[in-house]
């Protein structure tokens, strides 16, 4: 396993982050310890998770990620561990988190942390994010920013003053933001070094062969402020690894859940997912294997977020993290990638 420092902070990260949203879902606590151990065994130190967990998000599940990450977090060495989770943002229909939080306040942010802390069981966070900006931009699926949804929203200030208390409190180390766009991250940037507030160290967005529009704007960006990238969805909710071509019902998130995949849900999804499969199948790899290792390989991913429904998917997974793709390969996929540029931004 190879590790890489996380933006400008001083935790050394896993290139393989585990991400937890399965947990309490499609994964019970026994097979959920039995992934975390097999991550832990292969290297990985890193573990992602959020408040929000697990998805589709459901009262009867809200916690349950954190909580069955804090009942294994507890018989490991926490030094060792680098621990990240989330702080829902303000959405309507959620009433089940802290009544439906419409703001990314102080009194919201101190409320998820405490909440989170105590079912990790644990007395700190070592990155803490916000899940999802609480101004108007578009998010999950939605490719247009449109001016008249504009609404009131807690200024970018005030949301780094309340995770600065955190960060003074000893309660979280570092912060850093989820599902963002450039816009937002260089006002963070500036207010933090304005202000002398926390600096963000890292932003989760999602990025995968379908989904590349992080290289346009945020790469350079984020190269030039320190943030790194933490790369969520690098097999596009399942699409990459080729099963649904064979069997559009195939056993999935996608077919589970209905409306869980909607930033999927675009015309050229299909014929760039067959592309890609073709191209593996032509260099010997499985298009799972392709496509992780390409997200993997791109300089400017700190770690990428991997998430599994059991051991065997797993264990594909970390064995895909280990290879290197070939310029023959790059070459190739850019080629695929021209034709069909980025289809589920």
């Amino acid at each position: 396993m190879q590790y890489q420092r996380l933006g400008r902070s001083a935790l050394e990260v896993s290139r393989v982050c585990l991400g937890t949203m399965t947990f309490g879902q499609q994964n019970t606590e026994a097979e959920a310890h039995a992934q975390l151990d097999l991550a832990r065994a292969a290297g990985v130190n890193f573990i992602d998770t959020a408040e929000l967990y697990a998805v589709p998000a459901r009262a009867e599940t809200y916690g349950a990620s954190e909580r069955i990450v804090g009942t294994w977090l507890r018989r490991q060495p926490r030094d060792q561990i680098v621990l990240a989770t989330k702080v829902a943002g303000p959405a309507r229909g959620l009433q089940w988190i802290r009544g439906g939080p419409l703001a990314l306040d102080a009194a919201n942010i101190q409320a998820a942390i405490e909440g989170s802390l105590r079912r990790l069981q644990t007395d700190y966070v070592d990155l803490y994010q916000l899940h999802w900006p609480e101004r108007n931009q578009p998010m999950f699926g939605q490719w247009q920013y449109d001016p008249a949804r504009e609404r009131e929203c807690t200024s970018i200030r005030a949301q780094l003053e309340a995770l600065s208390a955190l960060v003074k409190a000893g309660k979280v180390r570092y912060v850093g933001l989820s599902n963002e766009h450039p816009w937002g991250v260089a006002e963070f940037v500036r207010l933090a070094r304005e202000h002398d507030l926390p600096c963000v160290v890292s932003v989760q967005n999602a990025y995968n062969l379908l989904n590349r529009i992080y290289e346009y704007g945020m790469a350079e960006l984020c190269q030039r402020e320190g943030v790194g990238l933490l790369a969520y969805s690098p097999l596009a909710f399942g699409l990459l690894t080729g099963k649904y071509l064979d069997d559009p019902k195939a056993p999935g998130r996608l077919n589970e859940f209905a409306g869980f995949g909607q930033r999927y849900d675009k015309p050229s999804v299909a014929p760039a997912v067959a592309a890609y499969a073709k191209l593996a199948k032509a260099f010997g790899r499985s298009p799972a294997a392709l496509s992780l290792a390409f997200v993997l390989g791109r300089g400017f991913v700190n770690s990428t977020i991997i998430g599994a429904t059991s051991i065997e998917q797993l264990k594909n997974n970390l064995d895909a993290a280990a290879m290197t793709l070939s310029g023959d390969e790059i070459a190739a996929i850019e080629a695929v990638h021209l034709q069909w540029s980025n289809p589920a931004p």
